[in-house]
């Protein structure tokens, strides 16, 4: 019996949609905030969730894996920044915030931020 695969499709293909979220991520841990549409809101919160938790290690393999995601730019961001300011919490870095929807087409519009 097949089951449901988990994540959304986003109407993009495979190296689209890795791509699309490798974007939206690097974008919000540089602004710590960003505006997108609901649906890639849910969908990069879990990965951006389990980098923070990688980067709060802030050992060589960590920043070895994180540098395949990001430049290093980011990955230092990430580590000498982020990391250390959720050394204490247990999950739960980032805030998802529905707005007003798009104008132009009617898509349901969100804000995804880093909890300080």
């Amino acid at each position: 019996m097949q089951k449901r695969k988990k994540g959304r499709k986003l109407n993009r293909e495979r190296d689209q949609r890795k791509a699309l979220l490798k974007t939206l991520a690097s974008s919000l841990l540089l602004n710590e905030r960003i505006k997108t549409t609901e649906a890639k809101a849910k969908e990069v919160r879990p990965f951006v969730e389990k980098l923070i938790t990688r980067a709060k290690k802030g050992d060589v393999a960590s920043r070895r894996l994180l540098a395949g995601f990001f430049h290093d730019r980011i990955v230092k961001k990430l580590v000498d920044e982020i990391g250390p300011q959720y050394k204490t919490r247990q999950g739960g870095y980032t805030r998802i915030t529905k707005i007003v929807p798009r104008k132009s087409d009617g898509a349901r519009m969100a804000t995804i931020e880093l909890v300080k």
